[in-house]
């Protein structure tokens, strides 16, 4: 399985590529080389700052014919800062032009997490801070308002489907009573170091894809300086990663990998390595054994690596 179906009927690539942390200085190059091994979709956000390089690398790649825009499946997210009604459709339409796209085939809310607008023309992206320096301004937009504004969006083909990220069972469950167009995936951080399983479980129940990020653990919050990426070991080295690799012949990254397809969850990884971007793309075409899904699965502490409460100090959305 290469795809999965999401509620609508439509398709997506199980595995895709994820663009946080790509600077923009290679960026543009990732996304064509990407594109050129075979990955399909590519997951964005305003906050990573790199959405008009990647743009330029889907461009070089339709132009090169190397793909069709229809073949592409592309994500992006609406910021924490745009979520009044309002403000929604100006952001998404500025987020289009930056990728030079007509429509994105899915865009969630990124986090559960209404903050107040900053103006695009003054700072961009904007980040958590309403004064670019430490000052964090709470927003008054609540999610069923967000989500209105997002369903709309639909309503106007410039999106295909919405979802959400670092959502929790509760705020789900109260967006299910009144949205009017169910999220098609519910993106969260998952690792065998946070399964989550209630939650995956609560979605997949509901028809709702889930898509894990940070598949590696702490590898990507190491030069952060995120103190619980920090005492625990990597899971690309870790004993019992290894030893199912070696078993498998595959590599830890392709273990880690397929841990969460085989369960029917799909993945983001990145590399800006080309052979490690195909290791990672083919990281589907073998099983884990049920007792190896199971032993990866007991390395589990609930450790997370992105919670706000972390690095604000406040917001712990899964308190």
């Amino acid at each position: 399985m290469t795809t999965i179906r999401l509620a609508s009927g439509s398709s997506m690539p199980l595995i895709g590529f994820g663009l946080w942390k790509v600077p923009k200085t290679c960026c543009a190059d990732v996304v064509y080389n990407a594109i050129k091994v075979g990955y399909r979709l590519f997951d964005g956000a305003s906050d990573y700052g790199n959405e008009v390089e990647a743009g330029q690398g889907v461009a070089r790649a339709i132009n090169d014919g190397i793909v069709k825009r229809e073949e592409l499946f592309i994500v992006s997210k609406l910021w924490n800062t745009f979520h009044e009604g309002r403000h929604v459709e100006q952001i998404a339409r500025q987020q289009l032009a930056d990728w030079n796209l007509e429509y994105f085939d899915l865009y969630h809310i990124h986090f559960p997490i209404a903050l107040k607008y900053v103006s695009p023309e003054e700072r961009y992206p904007p980040g958590w801070f309403f004064d670019g320096d430490g000052e964090v301004r709470v927003g008054t937009a609540s999610i069923q308002e967000t989500w209105q504004a997002m369903e709309s969006l639909v309503d106007r083909g410039i999106v295909k489907e919405i979802g959400v990220c670092n959502f929790s069972v509760p705020l789900i469950m109260d967006l299910l009573c009144y949205a009017r167009i169910r999220p098609a995936v519910l993106q969260i951080e998952h690792h065998p170091y946070l399964v989550q399983t209630q939650l995956v479980r609560f979605a997949q129940a509901e028809n709702i894809v889930v898509t894990g990020f940070s598949s590696f653990g702490s590898q990507s919050y190491l030069q952060l300086g995120n103190s619980n990426a920090e005492r625990v070991p990597s899971l690309l080295s870790h004993p019992a990663i290894l030893t199912i690799a070696e078993s498998n012949s595959r590599t830890p990254s392709q273990v880690l990998l397929r841990w969460a397809t085989q369960r029917n969850i799909a993945v983001i990884p990145k590399s800006t390595n080309t052979e490690r971007m195909l290791l990672n793309l083919h990281s589907n075409d073998f099983d884990l054994a049920e007792d190896e899904i199971q032993s990866i699965s007991a390395l589990n502490m609930g450790l997370r690596f992105n919670d706000p409460i972390d690095f604000l100090g406040m917001f712990p959305i899964y308190a």
